[in-house]
């Protein structure tokens, strides 16, 4: 390794160091869930958070977004939302008979996505190009979005009153779906002391611009991943598509449909940011599985006998997990 490729690497780590400690004097626990906002944010992957309210998703995107120097935009999902609020609109200019093009908040680098599962289809719809192509389609104009984009959402359980399920052709184009769960009992007693005080901390200052993002994305994407492996990958993949086939019989039978490619594509750079989180600039067996819970999980759909056992996708994945055998 060259002189220049070990000062990179000790760049990109105090970076990482010290993007999670301005988070943490803001955020109190909850280290998976910024952990993941980190593996999306070094990846590029749109990250989906799900938890009950009051668990400081919100709070921890935001605290994220103020420790980079970038575009940050906030929108609030709600039922009454038009596709307009979010990608913007053409505007009639009466003095010259002309349409000029408004544009809407999508076009940040930084979208926090607030409860998404708020607004209707329509509006779902809306994102899907944003997201997958990187462009806006306004009228008859289309319009490219600024790099880094990252769409960083919210989301309440949809058990839950008010909230509509994603459809499936979105929430795929999230790489990773974080389940947010409430935080110990330590951790919630540093909570009421530091609230209790009055505001919490604000992020102190700015560590990261736009130009270091994408260095560390091509360190991330230089992380050396074994072909053994990249095949331990697919046969996770493919044995949500067909368990039986991958040895898991009693799986057969539950899965109505299973993860794309792009499941796999994910998995894998999923893998190395988890490795180059870790310091390391090769990926193991033990970074797709800690990963592979959060890029599975919204790409599995259980059939009604499944449901009717009260399986969930994580039992799915975690079966799996269990019945592949690692290299």
């Amino acid at each position: 390794m060259s002189e220049g490729s070990v000062d990179r690497s000790a760049e990109h780590a105090q970076l990482c160091s010290e993007l999670t400690s301005e988070v943490a004097r803001v955020l109190v626990g909850q280290d998976a869930m910024v952990s993941r906002l980190l593996i999306g944010l070094f990846t590029g992957g749109h990250v989906l958070l799900e938890g009950v309210p009051g668990l400081a998703k919100t709070l921890t995107v935001r605290a994220l977004a103020q420790a980079i120097d970038t575009g940050f935009s906030r929108i609030q999902f709600t039922p009454d939302m038009l596709p307009a609020d979010v990608i913007g609109t053409e505007v009639f200019n009466p003095r010259d008979a002309t349409y000029s093009i408004k544009k809407g908040p999508i076009f940040s680098n930084l979208i926090l996505a607030d409860e998404i599962n708020r607004a209707p289809a329509k509006v779902q719809a809306a994102l899907l190009e944003a997201m997958q192509e990187r462009q806006v389609t306004i009228g008859d104009t289309t319009l490219p979005l600024e790099e880094p984009f990252l769409v960083l959402a919210t989301q309440n359980p949809i058990e839950q009153e008010g909230t509509y399920p994603l459809p499936e052709a979105q929430v795929d184009r999230f790489m990773l779906k974080v389940k947010v769960g409430y935080p110990t009992k330590e951790e919630e007693r540093k909570v009421v002391d530091r609230m209790a005080s009055g505001q919490p901390e604000p992020v102190a200052k700015v560590v990261t611009t736009p130009d270091q993002i994408r260095s560390v994305r091509q360190a991330v994407d230089a992380v050396f991943i074994d072909d053994k492996v990249c095949n331990y990958i697919i046969d996770l993949v493919h044995a949500t598509r067909d368990p039986a086939a991958a040895g898991i019989a009693e799986l057969d039978g539950m899965i109505e449909m299973g993860a794309s490619p792009r499941a796999s594509i994910y998995l894998t750079k999923a893998a190395k940011a988890n490795a180059f989180l870790q310091g390391r600039t090769y990926a193991t067996p033990h970074d797709v599985k800690n990963v592979a819970p959060d890029v599975l999980r919204h790409r599995i759909v259980l059939t009604y006998e499944a449901e009717a056992e009260g399986r969930v996708s994580d039992d799915i994945v975690e079966r799996i997990l269990v019945g592949i055998l690692v290299p």
